[in-house]
This record gives structure tokens, sequence and C-alpha cells, in this order.
């Protein structure tokens, strides 16, 4: 399942984050050396130095609205969020065809997101594309929006023709670790609080609630 966190993060919050990643003494670093030994040949970008001050202070303040928001709360039933990354590609830069990691040094990458930092005017090239069994999505944002896929998909990023794409990528370990259940809990989590705004707290909602929960204890890790 994907969805959309639209926005995520204001103007203003979009505009104060690129203003601090593009300052001149920002400590941009080789992406390749964060990428796995199968996906090193593909992975042409620069990251923010992941040690540095400076990513530390926004990537705190990232995760805290990440985690925030109400429809990642409902969708992904985050345990952690880890490996919150800052990148940047120019033109001729891009990220080849490759698959996220299962496991990183923060945690099990269940579900991967990207939070576009760049208007879609300011770049061409540099697109998000998704394989799904037999189809592929291209993602292509505003500035402040975030896309959550599930971390098993193939997927690259285009290179860029021209401008700059600035982005800010992570990775979810979810209570429940199977795509198709957390789809399963979402809808009838969605299903119970509509039902809620419109009768009220009543014998159907505590039925609903009561399978949300025990589905949930029963497969939650």
């Amino acid at each position: 399942m994907h969805f959309r966190l639209e926005p995520l993060l204001s103007d203003g919050q979009v505009e104060e984050l690129r203003l601090a990643l593009l300052a001149a003494d920002a400590p941009w670093r080789d992406g390749a050396e964060t990428a796995g030994w199968h996906a090193r040949g593909v992975k042409r970008n620069r990251q923010l130095d992941p040690s540095s001050a400076l990513h530390q202070t926004l990537a705190s303040a990232l995760s805290g609205h990440l985690l925030q928001h109400p429809l990642l709360q409902a969708a992904a039933l985050p345990v952690q969020l880890h490996n919150l990354r800052f990148s940047r590609c120019g033109v001729g830069e891009g990220y080849g065809r490759h698959v996220d990691n299962a496991y990183m040094a923060g945690g099990r990458s269940d579900l991967s997101f990207t939070l576009f930092l760049s208007a879609p005017d300011h770049y061409r090239g540099g697109d998000l594309v998704l394989e799904d069994p037999g189809d592929e999505r291209s993602v292509r944002l505003p500035a402040g929006h975030a896309l959550v896929y599930p971390s098993s998909l193939l997927h690259r990023v285009e290179p860029v023709t021209w401008g700059e794409r600035l982005v800010a990528v992570g990775w979810i370990q979810s209570r429940v670790r199977r795509s198709d259940r957390r789809e399963l809990l979402f809808e009838l989590d969605t299903a119970r609080r509509a039902l809620f705004q419109q009768q009220g707290k009543n014998d159907i909602f505590d039925l609903l609630t009561r399978t949300y929960t025990n589905l949930l204890r029963m497969w939650g890790e």
C-alpha cells in the first residue's frame, strides 16, 4: 500500500529546511558511501553527512513531524523511524534500479518514504519510479509532500536533466511486518472511525474496535 502525506510540511517549514541544507558550509558527502554492495554502482547523489550536527538537528525535527502525522500512525503503525537521510541530485545524478535492504543499522525496513523538498518546476528528470508487478508508477510531488511505500519494491530515481532535486528519505519499522495485514487494519480502523463520527459509540463500534485491537495483538511484533 502506498499513501501520501499531503502536505507533511508547510511552505515556511520547507523553505527553512532548504536554507539550512543549501548553505555554503553544509557538509555533503558522496551518497554511495551509504549504499549496499549491490546498489553502490548505481547510486549517484550527495547526502548530508549523517554524523554532522546539522543532520542530527534537522533529522530529529523532521522525524517528529512524521511520527506525529495521524495518517502515518494509522497506516504504517510505526515502531520507529530510522536512517533518515537528506539527498540532493544535480544534472546527471540519480539512483538506478534497486531494492532497499531488509535490515539496516537502525532497524527493519518495512516501509520507505520520500519527502520532496524541491518544487517540481525547479528540476527536470529526477522522478521516483516504483515497480509494481507488471506496472511502473512515476512519482513527482510538490515540495513538502511525502510518499510512503513498501520497502520491498524495486524502485529508482531517474537522472536529473536540469536543476537540482532535494529530498529527505528514510525507513519505518512497523508493528505489523506484512503489508497486506497493515492494509486490512488500516481499512478496519478507517471504518470504525467513520462509524464513530456518524453514530458515536455503540455496539457495532465496540465490536469493530474489539476486532481491530485483537487483530493488532495477533499480528503485532
